[in-house]
């Protein structure tokens, strides 16, 4: 087992990951950048290393920095969290290098997930349902409408290196296609510097559905069952729970075999998640993996009793898995709390937290690295920390966030609780019919002003 672990990260990740490394009684080094000096992570760490100025190229994208920190702390492995490096094959390789040991996959596996056209082909080949559509890169926009045509519209084309919905459009008809074509490649170009496109049908009234999974260094993978993130702001998601109301034990069953078999196909070593759309008639298709600890991880520990965190460790310290699936024996939900004003377009609220008191009772939990009197800084993700609660069923589990989140209060900055709060009580919600495009079609957010 590892001796020290550095954790290339920070906030409320970086502090989860200390926790459990402290109960492994593994030795924790915080790196921070000049704005996080005052970080619960710098605090709780054994060793904390600054590693340079806000902006997030200079410190937690900084790889030399971050390996000198390790080297000069004696860390012999490496936790990147999610976000920043957590999927960059290129630190992963490095570390491999000066021979720290990256806790998540290797470059090959990163490279085989990270680029959508390349997982796609890998995950026909597995035998994973995929949405119908091109096969790789478009190399024309008349190859994508001969392809529309035979797939029948409506289509969608998304690049290849995306994220956050950016270089994705929906095509309704023929007409529209040159121009959502031109848009989409002009905007994954800035974006991303890669402006390659690829088609596929689009899928009626989604849910985002995603199968988490872990897999050890000896082909052994598991899965922990799903995770409904349906609940979307322009591809961000807010809330997620578990298990879904729209998912069987046998469609569950099955997402998690393809899930099984999509990790397998790359011998996938460590925690991810494989993503799934669902459409309305019960139908499953691969979207993208995500080969890191998600955000929302938390509800899968709840609803299963699984420290993920540790066992992402102890993987990559090699030990074997146990090789079993885990189905949940309880209902989780988990919501976002954001520095954001909901009610003026989720418009980032940075600054000093004045007053600050935390739910509690049974059943909920919350992963947060702030304080009273702590800023939040304006460089980096707005999060402020994740409610968890959990309950016997769905019912309860909305009721008892409604009061969890009715406790928390945080005051100098604006939050999204009242979003959240809103959302507890919205028909349509609490019915658990919904898709993906619930918040633009079917909330009004002008009630929160």
């Amino acid at each position: 087992m590892f001796k020290k672990i550095l954790i290339a990260n920070r906030g409320e990740i970086a502090l989860r990951i200390i926790r459990t490394c402290k109960e492994m009684d593994i030795k924790t080094v915080a790196v921070y950048s000049t704005a996080d000096r005052e970080s619960l992570h710098v605090r709780f760490a054994d060793e904390a290393v600054c590693i340079g100025a806000p902006p997030s190229k200079e410190s937690y994208l900084n790889i030399p920095r971050i390996i000198s920190a390790a080297e000069i702390t004696n860390a012999d492995a490496i936790h990147p969290g999610y976000g920043f490096l957590s999927e960059n094959a290129e630190f992963s390789s490095v570390c491999h290098e000066y021979g720290i040991k990256f806790i998540g996959p290797t470059p090959d596996m990163i490279h085989a997930m990270g680029d959508k056209a390349t997982a796609k082909a890998t995950m026909i080949k597995a035998g994973v349902p995929c949405i119908p559509g091109s096969e790789g890169l478009l190399e024309s926009v008349e190859q994508g409408m001969a392809i529309a045509k035979k797939i029948k519209y409506p289509v969608i084309v998304k690049a290849t290196a995306g994220g956050g919905g950016k270089g994705m459009r929906i095509i309704n008809d023929e007409s529209e296609f040159q121009k959502a074509w031109d848009d989409a490649k002009r905007e994954a170009g800035a974006s991303f510097g890669n402006d390659g496109l690829y088609l596929e049908k689009f899928v009626e009234e989604p849910r985002h559905i995603e199968i988490q999974v872990v897999g050890d260094q000896y082909g052994k993978v598991c899965h922990l069952s799903e995770r409904d993130c349906s609940i979307q702001r322009r591809h961000q998601k807010l809330v997620e729970e578990t298990p879904s109301p729209v998912v069987s034990q046998e469609l569950r069953e099955r997402m998690g075999e393809a899930a099984i078999k999509g990790a397998k196909a790359i011998n996938y070593e460590g925690a991810g998640t494989i993503e799934f759309l669902v459409d309305k008639h019960g139908d499953f298709y691969f979207m993208e993996m995500n080969t890191r600890i998600q955000v929302e991880h938390p509800i899968t520990e709840e609803v299963t009793n699984y420290d993920l965190i540790k066992e992402q460790i102890k993987v990559a310290a090699g030990v074997p898995i146990s090789g079993t699936n885990y189905y949940p024996n309880l209902f989780a939900m988990e919501c976002r709390i954001n520095a954001e004003d909901p009610a003026n377009g989720f418009r980032p609220s940075p600054g000093k937290i004045i007053n600050l008191h935390k739910p509690g009772g049974h059943g909920v939990r919350i992963d947060s690295h702030v304080y009273a009197g702590y800023t939040i800084p304006s460089n980096y993700d707005s999060m402020i920390g994740k409610l968890i609660v959990t309950g016997q069923s769905r019912e309860e589990v909305i009721t008892r966030m409604k009061r969890a989140l009715s406790e928390f209060i945080i005051e100098g900055v604006k939050t999204t609780i009242p979003f959240h709060l809103k959302l507890m009580d919205n028909a349509i919600f609490r019915s658990g019919k919904f898709t993906t495009k619930f918040l633009e079609t079917s909330f009004d957010f002008d009630e929160l002003k």
